[in-house]
């Protein structure tokens, strides 16, 4: 187990045990050295430090070091001192402010007092070396006139002025500056302490290991207050170590219940009272302010502890008291008791350091402010040694302590000699023998049930991490039984649970280190798993919540865009419609305007052009247009021109896109009487008697000769009743036939002028057979002839176009076949046609 003592306990302890031994500063022990800092600063300051300081080398310049021997370590460890007080935090200023009070520690040893006698018969005293006061000055940033006042002159008011105060004589003087290097001494380490104090204090809770370290019990050939005070320490130390460790330990045993048999002890209660008992005891009797002198204070610690089993008088004329202390029996003299217990520094001293310039000597002379009122009488050295002491083991007693005894083998600090009567001596005085024996047969180490339970219960695992099944002292048994130790090692006593042996104490340690290497493990396991599902259960959560955000946004975003696009649609729809409605009435108020002149002739296809979605209704009002025009066309025709106009239609409904040469008689209008027949006198007589007065059709045509093919030329009159046949010269009649014979007209699709009739299988059908002609106005007789037998039967004949007909030449069927020759239209001529037996070709 460790001992955590509080920061605080420690600076304490040490400050008690640096006013023990101040007197070392002024009064040094033959063999033995000052504080160390002294002979590090001299041997280990470089030149430029010394200077500053005005400090030399040689140690037997100063008095405080005369009869003492530095060591060559001293310069190597100063380096680490400085080192230490840098890393404690301390500034470079702090450092050298240090350096230089201890430097004026030195030279104030250096003053020497030379005695004066005065005019009027007093004594007084003189620095005779003044130089050294006005360097310690100058270190002190003081004026050195405030340095004297205040060493040669009582209740000086700290004034620079020489007849300030009362003069003092050498020895009060000597004494004064033997009391102001102890105290500045003092002082400046109890500042420093704290420093280091507030340096390392921490804002957290948190525990700190503190180490303890007392000069032992302490017997020398003339022992004084500082032995006393020493001896003092050693007994409250000793009665708290027997307190604690031998008295305790066993009425907790027998408080437990356990089997013990009581070992017996020096308890040295008894002395400590004989030394701190209030009122009586030997601190309480030097604090008392009637006594005067030394004597007084011997008689009176006489009559106060005379009958006390450990104090003992020396003789009647002796000056000593003797006290049988735990060690030793010690014999004290009372020589300057009473001086180093008031060992106090003057006020006026503390005035005149305050008036220094250098910070750290202000802070180490509060009283020395002149606005601070003083609030209480200082406390005598006896006091503080008892107030620490009890401060300290008060603090002690709420921590866990341990202790390390040392052993001296001898009484010279010689290496390998051992002195066995010196050793045994102090193996007894220590109580090591009990303590030993106590160890042995009694109990290393204890815990509360409470503690026990809580610490270890994480060893069994029916008792973690909760145990419910009964009483904690079930649970400590539980826990003990699973452990692989001895049941014998463990005792459970009515509050606390024993553990005898430390070996035991470490295995269990030991078991509970592993099992918390297993727990952390397992709990760092849980936690990482708790952890992911956490994080997971975030991500998962705030993916939901990015989820539904982004939907709804987006949603948001549809709508608007979608109620944007409807906005967008509507007034597209409205400025289309708008816009339209603006294009149809600028395209129907400006369509006659852009129409170009002369358009009202039905072959002119010039249209102004619309907008596209008016295509549709740009070809109807075409259309309409186009028809207006035919029928103002039409309606700017005479009888004549109109059945002309019914004979061009008629010819487009029989021959377009079927009769190649239709497209070239669409130019030219159907004349009808090429010859002018009806102004001819004879034909008069003739029509009159064949009742054929209107002549339809009247021109020249060649007649192909049946038998071989040539052209013949004939006169062709179509009237509206019949169809004839005449002589071109003399107008004779050669054939007539009725227009309801004629049933068929064969014609080819090629650009050939050749037209077949064909005659109905009459008398005179089967006499002639069919009738086969050429000529330039195909197109205008057949269409005429078609006109004529629908108007005489009532109903159209046939019209048969095609590359092959049959045609009846009286008792014979012949073949008409045409055939395309691959001429250009240029140089196009008469077909040519040949009869091959009852098959005739016609090569166009």
């Amino acid at each position: 187990m460790v001992n955590y003592l509080t920061l605080k306990s420690i600076l304490r302890a040490i400050l008690w045990g640096y006013t023990s031994h101040t007197t070392r500063i002024t009064d040094t022990t033959i063999g033995e050295r000052n504080f160390h800092i002294f002979y590090q600063l001299l041997l280990g300051a470089d030149l430029q430090l010394l200077k500053s300081l005005k400090l030399y080398r040689n140690v037997e310049r100063y008095e405080l070091l005369r009869n003492t021997t530095a060591m060559e370590e001293d310069r190597s460890n100063f380096h680490y001192t400085k080192r230490s007080l840098d890393v404690l935090g301390l500034c470079c200023d702090e450092i050298n402010s240090i350096f230089r009070v201890i430097a004026v520690v030195l030279k104030l040893g250096n003053f020497i007092f030379v005695p004066v006698t005065n005019i009027d018969g007093t004594e007084g005293c003189q620095v005779s070396n003044v130089y050294e006061v006005q360097e310690t000055a100058q270190l002190l940033n003081l004026e050195a006139q405030v340095l004297i006042n205040c060493l040669t002159r009582a209740n000086s008011s700290n004034s620079s002025h020489e007849d300030v105060g009362s003069e003092m004589d050498a020895r009060q003087a000597a004494s004064n500056r033997n009391t102001l290097c102890r105290t500045l001494y003092s002082r400046l380490f109890t500042w420093l302490v704290n420093k280091i104090n507030e340096t390392l204090k921490s804002n957290q809770r948190e525990k700190n290991l503190a180490l303890l370290d007392f000069y032992g019990f302490e017997v020398l050939d003339h022992n004084s207050f500082e032995q006393f005070a020493i001896n003092y320490s050693a007994e409250k130390i000793h009665q708290n170590f027997v307190f604690h460790v031998l008295r305790s330990e066993q009425e907790l045993y027998m408080r437990e219940g356990l089997e013990w048999s009581r070992i017996d002890y020096f308890d040295n209660e008894s002395i400590c009272e004989l030394i701190d008992k209030p009122s009586y005891g030997i601190l309480s009797l030097i604090n008392e302010s009637h006594l005067s002198n030394n004597e007084a204070l011997l008689l009176r610690i006489q009559q106060c502890c005379a009958g006390h089993p450990n104090f003992m008088t020396s003789g009647s004329n002796s000056m000593c008291f003797q006290i049988r202390h735990f060690a030793n029996v010690v014999n004290y003299s009372i020589n300057r008791f009473l001086e180093k217990n008031s060992d106090m520094l003057p006020k006026y001293i503390s005035g005149a350091f305050y008036q220094s310039k250098l910070s750290l000597v202000q802070s180490l002379f509060p009283e020395g402010n002149p606005r601070r009122q003083a609030t209480k009488k200082p406390s005598t050295l006896a006091s503080n040694i008892r107030t620490q002491l009890q401060t300290l083991l008060a603090i002690v007693k709420h921590r866990r302590t341990h202790y390390v005894f040392c052993i001296k083998p001898n009484e010279g600090k010689q290496p390998h000699q051992f002195d066995l009567a010196l050793v045994q001596h102090q193996v007894r005085y220590m109580s090591l023998m009990p303590l030993v024996h106590l160890c042995r047969t009694g109990h290393c180490f204890h815990l509360l049930h409470v503690k026990f339970f809580h610490r270890y219960k994480l060893l069994n695992s029916l008792t973690w991490p909760h145990f419910h099944g009964g009483s904690q002292v079930e649970g400590i048994a539980l826990i003990i039984r699973n452990l692989p130790l001895p049941s014998a090692e463990f005792t459970i006593g009515t509050k606390n649970v024993f553990v005898r042996s430390p070996r035991t104490v470490y295995e269990l340690e030991q078991f509970r280190r592993l099992r918390i290497g297993e727990l952390a493990v397992l709990i760092q396991k849980m936690f990482r798993m708790y952890h992911a599902r956490k994080r997971y259960q975030r991500m998962r959560h705030s993916q939901m919540v990015i989820s539904s955000a982004w939907r709804t946004w987006r949603a948001r975003e549809e709508y608007r865009s979608l109620k944007y696009k409807r906005q967008v649609k509507w007034a597209i729809d409205v400025i289309g419609r708008y816009y339209r409605q603006w294009k149809i009435r600028q395209f129907l108020l400006t369509i006659p305007l852009r129409l170009p002149p002369n358009t009202l002739s039905p072959l002119s296809t010039e249209w102004p052009a619309s907008p596209v979605f008016l295509a549709d209704a740009s070809r109807l009002l075409r259309s309409i247009y186009h028809r207006w025009k035919c029928y103002i066309y039409r309606n700017s025709f005479d009888q004549t021109a109109r059945n002309r106009m019914r004979e061009k239609v008629t010819a487009s409904i029989i021959f377009k896109d079927r009769k190649a040469s239709y497209a070239r008689s669409v130019g030219h209008p159907f004349v009808g009487d090429y010859v002018r027949l009806r102004h001819n006198q004879q034909w008069k007589k003739i029509c009159a008697e064949t009742n054929d007065q209107y002549v339809v059709f009247a021109d020249i045509i060649n007649k192909i000769a049946r038998s071989s093919g040539k052209f013949v030329p004939i006169l062709l009159v179509l009237s509206t009743s019949s169809l004839l046949l005449l002589d071109q010269r003399t107008l004779q009649i050669k054939y007539r036939v009725p227009a309801s014979e004629i049933y068929r007209m064969s014609l080819s699709p090629y650009l050939d002028d050749i037209a077949v009739f064909h005659v109905k299988a009459s008398e005179f059908g089967r006499k002639k057979g069919d009738f086969v002609f050429q000529t330039g106005h195909v197109i205008e007789i057949v269409t005429k002839m078609f006109l004529v037998i629908q108007n005489a039967t009532g109903k159209p004949p046939e019209i048969h176009i095609s590359t092959e007909f049959e045609a009846n030449f009286g008792q014979q069927t012949v073949i008409f076949s045409f055939k395309y020759g691959g001429m250009s239209d240029l140089a196009q001529g008469p077909p040519k046609v040949t009869r091959k037996g009852n098959r005739m070709e016609i090569i166009v």
